[in-house]
């Protein structure tokens, strides 16, 4: 695996944390929902987006 395999899986679990932070912030309410919940569903789609163009890119280097 090259190093944009390595960003792709680095990518992947950046989303997925901020995704699990963010539920568990809905979840639980509170201050730390009111701040940060927006923010941090919108740099899920951010990080998600980064993840998606770098797995194609991977995906057409592969090939």
């Amino acid at each position: 695996m090259n190093t944009l395999g390595y960003l792709t899986v680095a990518a992947m679990l950046v989303t997925a944390v901020i995704l699990v932070v963010g539920m568990v912030g809905f979840y639980r309410g509170g201050e730390f929902n009111e701040r940060y919940g927006n923010i941090m569903m919108r740099a899920r789609v951010i990080s998600q987006g980064v993840t998606v163009v770098l797995l194609v890119l991977f995906l057409l280097s592969q090939a």
